[in-house]
């Protein structure tokens, strides 16, 4: 698998391991299989409480620091320039690291208050993190959970585009206005949740398509996201899995691809807009 590239010259391992959820030992198991297996993007974020374990995992395993990507988040309700400088120095201290390769506005709204106006609060963060990239400790900036309507403001203000823009994608729940805008606009998206939080593997049209590659369904899922041009970050803590979920060189065919995409509405749907 070749690497993104960003808008901004940064190259990104084509698959991640997502962090979400897991327990601080189990995180730290999954990260050292994760690299074991030959995975060298690894996405956390201050809201997971599992940073230090990442930065744990990173050193045990002997590998120099720069080989690996870490992705960390500025928690949603912080939007301020304080606010912001602190939570990054606290993350780089969790995860005892000096920078982190992606930094991201985890969402353009507290989570407790899904959909309220925060836009001159993003700005705030947006410019702070612009000048901690430029300060190097951030090598590469972007959000999280940003529709077009968040992200425009911050162009507009700054000049600067997210290099990345990471949301909820899998077959069957693409974000298509999302995903348009950014791959238009340069903008490279990153698929969390690319098995839908293993609520689509038994899906019936997934399964038999994966049977005939003799693939799982999680790694035909992973694969389509790389069809379609989007970085998926699939979790696991199972050593078998993490090793299978990087294990994706096949090709979907144009044919097969056209009836995932058909697949609109499977899947657990959370509303991100109130």
């Amino acid at each position: 698998m070749k690497d993104f590239r960003t808008y901004d010259g940064i190259d990104i391992p084509a698959v991640g391991l997502g962090t979400w959820q897991s327990a601080p030992e189990d995180c730290y198991r999954a990260v050292r299989w994760a690299l074991d297996a030959g995975y060298r993007h690894i996405d956390t974020a201050h809201a997971y409480g599992n940073e230090a374990d990442v930065g744990r995992a990173i050193r045990d395993s002997g590998i120099p620091r720069e080989e690996i990507f870490v992705t960390t988040k500025l928690p949603s309700h912080i939007k301020d320039e304080q606010g912001t400088e602190a939570h990054l120095t606290e993350s780089l201290r969790n995860l005892g690291m000096e920078y982190v390769d992606l930094y991201l506005i985890h969402a353009p709204w507290p989570w407790s208050d899904i959909g309220r106006d925060c836009t001159e609060g993003n700005i705030i963060a947006w410019r702070t993190i612009l000048e901690l990239q430029i300060r190097g400790f951030v090598r590469c900036a972007g959000v999280s959970n940003f529709l077009p309507s968040d992200i425009r403001p911050l162009l507009e203000d700054t000049g600067v585009m997210p290099a990345v823009d990471q949301i909820r994608y899998f077959v069957g729940n693409t974000q298509r206005e999302t995903t348009f805008f950014c791959q238009e606009n340069g903008i490279l998206v990153e698929a969390y949740s690319p098995l839908a939080t293993g609520s689509i593997l038994d899906n019936d049209i997934l399964s038999d398509t994966a049977a005939r590659y003799n693939v799982s369904v999680a790694q035909l899922c992973i694969a389509y996201c790389l069809r379609n041009g989007t970085l998926p970050l699939p979790k696991s803590v199972n050593k078998a899995r993490i090793e299978q979920n990087i294990a994706v060189d096949f090709a979907i065919s144009d044919e097969d691809m056209a009836k995932l995409d058909a697949l609109d509405g499977i899947g657990p749907y959370r509303r991100l807009r109130s």
